[in-house]
């Protein structure tokens, strides 16, 4: 970031972001140098954020709104705009760019509500007058006066009164989120992870290539925006020095979580509204009493490894994904892949080259988006609108939110009576799995074994769409790869035996075999009201109001629990942090009541169930001819969230006093 640009490394922060911006650079640049950076921008963020700097909400015209198309197998620029519109807005901007020149504009406060209501609405081409809509993104607008998300209460209301503590367990993405809402609020809390550092999956995943999916500015916290990333799909080391370098700003150290520290048990305790929590170290078993529990303990956390014959006597190297073992040497080694979804797809490309033979088992084939920019850096363009145009970058991530509100859920919603089945769900399925066919036939032109293998078999969205930008064709492509498609029976001492009964030569076995997400909370021992244990409860199908409550589990709260999975819409960041709020506002409402504990009622949950698994059953990944890792062993979608993000936004605004017990 330019020196120029002060950030607050601290516990103030300002309109709810520790990375806010105080002064942007100046602009010295002619009018001919600010015409070309224009044509590297996009246009309606521009736009937003020069009216915003300008307090100047004239330029947003009706006639330049962004139409907002439901997004395709390619992504429109500029929100969809027309040539007429582009030269039209292209020009507005320059005149308002020269405008923040010549006045010397280099910062902007928090707005007035009525500029900040207009902008919004001319930027999502009217939709946030639907008040979900509005109130998602002004959750993840700086400048919203109204912003909303850090607590408008303070513990110190209620101390003395009522003390009420609280565990996090996880120092990952989620337990960050709840550790800043409750420092926020002023709430006691004792923090605890069981690893050696704070980062969860991110210092966990250090495989060769590791990288977002998903593009950077839409994977940050709402309360700690970053605008100075350097890459587009940020690498994993990246992500990592981020979350550090937030736990930092926020005022946590080392100390302030209990490393190398998990929790082992903890037991309701109706007669005085607490959890006895057992943890435990390499010293041993620690037991203590607290008010409530935020698991952050992710969803994809457990390796998942399938078992075969003969596995342990293979006298080779083996490491899953999230086990990267660093020591082993790949260069001139036979190495085999298993699986070909997301870690596959970044780790083939990577280590394609150094290998002696690479053999890809594949199962199924994964559906990829396209993404040329997938390996790029932010474009010198990019960097100087993030530099010297005050809070462009704010309203890029609110760009990108905006986006993913809708996402792609159209292309993955089926339609009744389509014929297309299994291939594809819907006509838009069908015109969206056709475009990808199109651009899988060009890169394995002369291919056409590879291409037989790289199409799938299933429709588009029913699991997770990777970003393609040619590196995976590529390493098909290679002489050194080899494509297996016919399973793996077993293991020998120096190879793999294919389920065709080849044996093959190999040195090294990888298993990008995914986790098992539906195990929430595994191997974690949790036991509520009359001692029932959580896991006997669920019976291998775990259901959670929102992903957050459970009944007869008072005060424990999940994030990131069943169900809050976004995969063709929405934001890991906004659900996990959203579920926070949740969480500190029901602790917000048993300070107010005098009440220990609340427990979500078995109505509750079973109405949220029902309307949730009924959406599912309508998207592609509920069809009863797919099979895809969002299901759980019975059958039923418990990772995936079917609907919009402002859905979720709505049935977690507040704690609805119907749907729990107050216990007093």
């Amino acid at each position: 970031m330019s020196v120029t640009q002060q950030t607050h490394p601290t516990t103030e922060s300002v309109n709810g972001d520790l990375y806010w911006i105080d002064q942007y650079e100046p602009i010295t640049e002619t009018d001919t140098e600010l015409h070309e950076i224009i044509t590297s921008s996009e246009l309606p963020v521009l736009l937003a954020s020069l009216a915003a700097a300008l307090q100047d909400s004239s330029i947003l015209s009706d006639e330049l709104r962004p139409p907002l198309p439901p997004m395709g197998a390619y992504l429109k620029p500029h929100g969809g705009m027309d040539d007429t519109q582009q030269e039209k807005a292209a020009e507005v901007a320059l005149q308002a760019l020269k405008r923040l020149r010549d006045e010397r504009i280099d910062r902007v406060d928090v707005l007035p509500q009525d500029l900040v209501d207009e902008i919004l609405d001319w930027f999502t081409d009217g939709r946030t007058r639907d008040p979900s809509w509005a109130g998602q993104l002004k959750h993840e607008l700086d400048l919203a006066p109204d912003k909303n998300g850090s607590p408008r209460w303070s513990y110190e209301d209620y101390a003395g009164e009522k003390p009420f503590e609280t565990l996090v367990v996880g120092a990952g993405i989620s337990g960050l989120a709840a550790a800043w809402r409750l420092k926020e609020a002023g709430l006691p809390f004792t923090w605890i992870e069981a690893s050696h550092r704070l980062g969860g999956t991110w210092w966990k995943n250090h495989y060769p290539g590791v990288r977002l999916d998903t593009p950077t500015y839409g994977y940050s916290f709402s309360f700690a925006q970053r605008t100075d990333w350097p890459h587009q799909f940020a690498k994993g080391e990246e992500v990592l020095d981020y979350l550090e370098t937030v736990a930092e700003h926020a005022g946590f150290t080392d100390e302030s979580i209990e490393l190398n520290t998990r929790l082992v048990r903890a037991v309701f305790d109706e007669e005085t509204g607490t959890w006895t929590a057992t943890t435990a170290t390499a010293e041993g078993e620690q037991t203590r009493r607290f008010n409530a529990v935020i698991m952050g303990v992710g969803q994809l956390d457990n390796p998942h490894i399938p078992s075969w014959e003969g596995q342990e006597s293979f006298q080779g190297a083996q490491m899953h994904s999230q086990e990267w073992d660093h020591s082993v040497p790949l260069e001139g080694k036979k190495v085999a892949v298993i699986g070909t979804g997301a870690s596959a797809y970044q780790i083939v490309p990577a280590i394609a080259e150094k290998v002696d033979k690479l053999y890809v088992f594949q199962r199924s084939a994964p559906w990829m988006l396209p993404a040329p920019t997938y390996h790029e850096p932010m474009s010198p363009a990019a960097d100087w609108l993030h530099r010297k145009v005050p809070h462009y970058g704010h309203w890029f991530r609110l760009w990108v939110t905006t986006g993913g509100i809708d996402g792609r859920i159209h292309i993955a919603r089926a339609e009744e009576g389509w014929e297309g089945a299994p291939h594809s769900v819907s006509a838009a399925n069908e015109e969206f799995r056709q475009e990808i066919i199109a651009r899988y036939q060009e890169q394995y032109e002369g291919r056409e074994d590879l291409l037989k293998v790289a199409v799938p078999t299933y429709p588009p969205s029913a699991k997770r769409l990777l970003r393609d930008n040619g590196v995976w064709a590529k390493a098909l492509r290679s002489p050194r790869t080899r494509v297996v498609t016919e399973g793996l029976s077993s293991f020998v001492p120096h190879g793999l035996v294919t389920g065709g009964g080849e044996t093959l030569d190999v040195d090294v076995v990888i298993y990008a075999t995914g986790f098992r997400p539906s195990d929430y909370l595994d191997p974690i021992k949790v036991v509520g009201r009359g001692g029932l244990e959580i896991h006997d409860y669920w019976g291998g199908d775990a259901k959670a109001f929102a992903g957050i409550t459970v009944p007869n589990f008072p005060n424990l709260f999940m994030l990131l629990g069943p169900n809050t999975g976004g995969v063709v819409a929405g934001g890991l960041h906004f659900m996990i942090e959203r579920a926070a709020e949740y969480a500190v506002e029901a602790i917000h409402q048993l300070l107010k009541r005098d009440a220990k504990a609340l427990d979500l009622t078995q109505q509750a949950l079973d109405r949220f169930c029902e309307w949730v698994d009924a959406e599912n059953r309508q998207m592609t990944w509920g069809q009863p001819y797919v099979n895809t890792w969002y299901q759980n062993r019975f059958g039923r979608v418990s990772q995936v969230w079917p609907f919009r993000t402002t859905e979720y936004w709505r049935i977690t605004e507040g704690i609805i006093e119907d749907d729990y017990e107050f216990l007093t």
